[in-house]
């Protein structure tokens, strides 16, 4: 069982930056790959980015040069800077665990992102 917590999320004018943080229980966390989705209202979720344990990394292309995926092993977290935001961003953000990517197996409950034009 691998628990996540997410945080970070908040208001925010366009153009403004926000970093999300993800923190996951676990003592195998840097063998997961870790990934963020999001849902915005009235879409089905859709996936922003993953990280491997190797820390190659994966972008959805509309946030390719604004959001950046990281991790940090020794804290278990994994965290999402997000540069220059547009009202599109507008969603909740989720964090996701994949024990066997591309299998995401444990998901946070979510954090809010609201972009204000």
């Amino acid at each position: 069982q691998v628990q996540l917590v997410e945080s970070g999320g908040g208001l925010v004018q366009a153009g403004g930056s926000l970093r999300l943080s993800c923190a996951a229980s676990g003592r195998t966390f840097n063998t997961y790959t870790m990934g963020w989705f999001r849902q915005a209202p009235g879409k089905e979720r859709e996936f922003v980015a993953h990280i491997s344990r190797s820390s190659t990394t994966y972008y959805v292309d509309s946030v390719k040069g604004r959001f950046t995926i990281s991790r940090d092993n020794a804290k278990n977290t994994v965290y999402l800077q997000m540069n220059s935001l547009k009202p599109e961003d507008t969603a909740v953000y989720y964090c996701a665990t994949a024990l066997s990517y591309p299998n995401w197996r444990y998901w946070g409950q979510g954090t809010q992102v609201t972009v204000s034009s």
